[in-house]
């Protein structure tokens, strides 16, 4: 006779338990994988080792840090070297622009902006300022010029420029294109939101971030840059690798301002993004609205493709820092890494850390170089130039190691051997290659290419 159980016999509960626990096990393994901490210190140990990257990464689950890893020197001396560490402070460039658009979207939650209203009630000499609406200037769409990538208007980098000199200059510049016609990235309608968010708190920007946000959700590392970097302060000084590691001169942070004056650790940003989504900066309603894309961008937010998974955030640049901020809503997962010297893509280092933290296929790179004999490379030692480019390219030899140096100031490069005829700079996309029976040098671009000729 079967024992019942509230009215199933105790045969078929075991059965029915056991399906369930099968189910289980099947369907959840892949939530159940650990992530391999261990390659993720092997894959941070080969760029460190390599003097691929100097940086600080932080991976945080639902608001709980899970792996954390400093690699290189935030500052480098002749006499000595500081380690970077968690705690280091570094500019994180475009990463700002999430911030200004949820000062933006405060504001018109409290009835002090509309989405719709348009520019001419700020900035009216602003050209098509009566047409261009503060949604078109968060998505870039306004079409305002962005006077940083214009040699003719963009100011000096290194010098401080007042906020009345620098609207005179995007009020030089002519629109790209009329307001919401197409998508067109524009620092220079960041730093305008900027100067929104000073008119309608009475605040300078930098004391609106720390009243609305960091103060708001307790965080201790993240302010407005207002001068050159302060290593007292632990800001970290950004480094390009030449020879060796050299500094990287300082955009003065003025010609940032809204648009990406930032500074932060990964630790305040991956808090930045929970308490974003968590409902704790800007209501659901305005964060729908950030999150909303057309044309790869929503309001202050973008978002990467990773293992099949939608993730939002952003990325910054400046000088040679680099930065990326991710977050995938459904897991409640935040990544942030802060690079003060990219010599590997960021965007491969980010790529090979959710590989590993989801298991999948991911080969650590060896960085070892393709040999090319001393005598080969010589061949290709000169200066080229070509009649449409302005600049010519000096091609030296120290060692094994091929140098290009641009005749506009600035310094040279290392390149990489991939093959005997061909180099990269990896950190910028481009491919030398070289034709020693022709006397050319092919430089190879984001599918473009130039020809250049050795001079006699």
């Amino acid at each position: 006779m079967e024992l019942h159980i509230r009215g199933i016999p105790k045969t078929m509960k075991i059965k029915i338990l056991f399906a369930g626990l099968l189910t289980l096990a099947l369907f959840t393994v892949g939530y159940a994988q650990v992530p391999d901490k261990a390659k993720l210190d092997q894959f941070f140990d080969r760029l460190a080792e390599k003097n691929k990257a100097m940086g600080s990464l932080v991976v945080a689950r639902d608001g709980n840090v899970f792996y954390t890893r400093a690699i290189g020197y935030s500052q480098i001396g002749s006499s000595e070297k500081k380690p970077v560490s968690a705690t280091t402070r570094f500019r994180v460039g475009s990463i700002t622009k999430m911030f200004t658009a949820a000062m933006i979207l405060q504001l018109v939650e409290e009835g002090k902006l509309k989405l719709t209203d348009t520019l001419d009630k700020f900035l009216p000499q602003i050209p098509n300022a009566k047409k261009i609406t503060v949604a078109q200037i968060l998505a870039h769409r306004s079409g305002i010029h962005d006077i940083t990538e214009d040699r003719d208007l963009r100011p000096s980098r290194t010098k401080p420029i007042t906020k009345d000199e620098y609207t005179a200059l995007i009020a030089k510049g002519k629109p790209d294109f009329e307001p919401d016609a197409k998508h067109s990235y524009s620092n220079s309608g960041y730093v305008v939101l900027g100067y929104i968010v000073e008119k309608l708190t009475g605040r300078s920007y930098a004391e609106a971030l720390e009243e609305r946000i960091t103060t708001k959700i307790g965080l201790k590392d993240t302010y407005v840059a207002t001068g050159n970097i302060d290593v007292n302060k632990n800001e970290s000084l950004s480094y390009r690798y030449m020879r060796d590691w050299e500094q990287e001169p300082e955009t003065h942070p003025s010609l940032l301002f809204g648009s990406g004056a930032i500074v932060s650790t990964p630790n305040d940003l991956v808090k930045f993004i929970k308490a974003l989504f968590d409902g704790k900066i800007v209501s659901k309603k305005s964060l729908s609205q950030m999150k909303t894309i057309r044309d790869g961008y929503g309001l202050g937010m973008e978002t990467f493709q990773f293992n099949g998974k939608t993730f939002y955030g952003h990325t910054g640049g400046i000088d040679n820092f680099g930065a990326w901020l991710a977050y995938l809503p459904e897991e409640k997962l935040a990544i942030a890494y802060t690079a003060n010297a990219k010599v590997y893509p960021v965007v491969n280092i980010m790529s090979g850390i959710f590989d590993i933290y989801y298991n999948k296929p991911f080969q650590i790179p060896t960085f070892e170089g393709f040999a090319v004999s001393e005598e080969v490379l010589d061949k290709y030692v000169g200066v080229y130039s070509m009649p449409q480019a302005p600049v010519k390219f000096t091609i030296t030899r120290e060692g094994t190691t091929l140098y290009a140096q641009p005749n506009n100031g600035q310094p040279a490069v290392p390149l990489e051997a991939t093959a005997e005829d061909k180099f990269k700079i990896e950190s910028a996309g481009i491919v030398f290659e070289f034709d020693a029976a022709k006397n050319q040098m092919t430089i190879r671009r984001g599918g473009g290419e130039r020809i250049f000729t050795k001079e006699n």
